[in-house]
């Protein structure tokens, strides 16, 4: 199961975080986030791959922010359109699109049915306060009537307390087409800043 590190912000906790060996580390671009980034990413190894997160951001913005931070992924966390994602993937081709859906208690999953030929992944998150790092879990067993082959991420309060809860998702049929789990706010010490001892403790169960 891979690892998505969310909600990165400072140089030298990104460098700590290097060290565990994350799949994805995140990047918020949203300025009403606490952990909106603004800094300069070190250099980090090729294997994992730099996600840029948005909120319905202006395109122009985006691919220039994509550009200038080589980042590899876009993470959708907004209302994008399926216009918008089109436009998106000519401007950037290579650049892999992950469309966020957040949930509570119910979802209506044919509301991907228009993304799923435009997007690489889905991305699951809890439907909160805020867009994302809201540190509470969705209901996993709405995911029983998931009804795409398109692979997805697991997202919304995922922390060390949450370890056996998701092992014993990642057993049923549900979680055939999970991905990647996507954790942020329960591991951080403060916002942005996230705990290594933590992260690997948790990346060490799975």
């Amino acid at each position: 199961m891979k690892l998505k590190v969310c909600g990165m912000k400072y140089v030298e906790n990104i460098k700590q975080v290097v060290e565990v060996n994350p799949d994805y580390l995140g990047f918020i671009f949203y300025e009403k986030s606490q952990r909106n980034f603004e800094g300069i990413i070190p250099e980090i190894p090729k294997s994992i791959k730099k996600v840029g997160v948005f909120v319905n951001e202006y395109l122009e913005i985006l691919v220039s922010l994509i550009e200038e931070y080589k980042l590899e992924v876009v993470q959708l966390h907004g209302d994008e359109s399926v216009a918008y994602i089109k436009e998106l993937k000519k401007h950037l081709p290579k650049v892999k699109i992950i469309k966020v859906f957040g949930i509570k208690n119910e979802f209506e999953f044919k509301t991907l049915l228009p993304y799923e030929e435009y997007v690489d992944y889905f991305l699951f998150d809890t439907k909160g306060k805020e867009r994302g790092g809201n540190g509470i879990t969705f209901n996993w067993s709405v995911l029983k009537k998931y009804n795409s082959t398109k692979p997805y991420l697991l997202s919304g309060g995922i922390g060390l307390e949450e370890v056996n809860d998701v092992k014993a998702f990642l057993k049923t049929p549900q979680a055939k087409y999970c991905v990647a789990l996507d954790v942020n706010s329960k591991f951080e010490t403060a916002p942005g800043k996230k705990s290594v001892g933590k992260l690997k403790r948790f990346k060490n169960k799975f």
